[in-house]
């Protein structure tokens, strides 16, 4: 009967080193390039929750100050209730601010409004809300920031800008010159410079400190008829 191969020691050794539960150095680096992955896309998925809750707070925000615009501007008429608009020869008359109108509440009229910009930078301080009231930036605690002198800081990055124009009253989506009108044809007296539905656009833009240039969040429009 034939005996079974002799064992040296050094054999045993080398067989019991291998035999162990240890990792191996491959199984160690796709153990850490799976983990790494993972840890990756966590933080991927973590940045994609943040942008998408700040750009939903943003988008709640540049509505809100749209619709002051729009709250602010129910009020007014279309053209300055006394002077109206009207054409001198070929020279439009009466639309954008009258004289002594230099104020947000002096505004009496939606064509007053038509390319002002509310905020930093712009014709007038802002953004403001339905009263013209300049919208505070607001701290931690609920209070309204102040510089050193006491005054109020507005809200930081936030513009309100106003588009007003005439449209056809039979298409709203079509706009007409500001000197537009329709002089009298037959029995039909005609339509006055004045006499046209004018279409109010507030853009809300907001730029923070890093960004190059400001972007737009909201845009609201709505017609006023004739």
């Amino acid at each position: 009967m034939d005996r079974p191969p002799s064992v040296t020691p050094q054999a045993a050794a080398r067989r019991t080193r291998h035999s162990g539960g240890g990792f191996t150095l491959i199984e160690t680096a796709m153990a850490t390039v799976i983990i790494g992955v993972g840890v990756v896309a966590m933080v991927d998925a973590q940045e994609a929750f943040t942008r998408s809750t700040l750009w939903s707070s943003h988008a709640t925000t540049g509505t809100f100050l749209a619709n002051e615009i729009r709250e602010m501007a129910r009020h007014l008429s279309r053209h300055d209730p006394v002077t109206g608009l009207w054409l001198d020869g070929e020279t439009l008359r009466g639309w954008g601010p009258e004289a002594g109108e230099v104020s947000v509440n002096a505004f009496d009229d939606l064509d007053d409004l038509d390319g002002l910009v509310f905020g930093e930078g712009g014709n007038f301080p802002g953004p403001i809300n339905a009263y013209g009231e300049v919208i505070p930036e607001i701290g931690d605690d609920g209070q309204p920031i102040t510089d050193e002198d006491g005054n109020v800081i507005s809200m930081v990055g936030w513009r309100q800008r106003v588009i007003v124009e005439k449209v056809s009253p039979f298409d709203y989506a079509t706009t007409l010159p500001r000197a537009f009108f329709e002089g009298a044809s037959g029995g039909w007296p005609g339509r006055a410079v004045g006499g046209y539905p004018l279409r109010v656009t507030v853009i809300v833009t907001y730029q923070s400190g890093l960004a190059p240039e400001p972007i737009e969040v909201s845009r609201v429009s709505w017609v006023v008829p004739e």
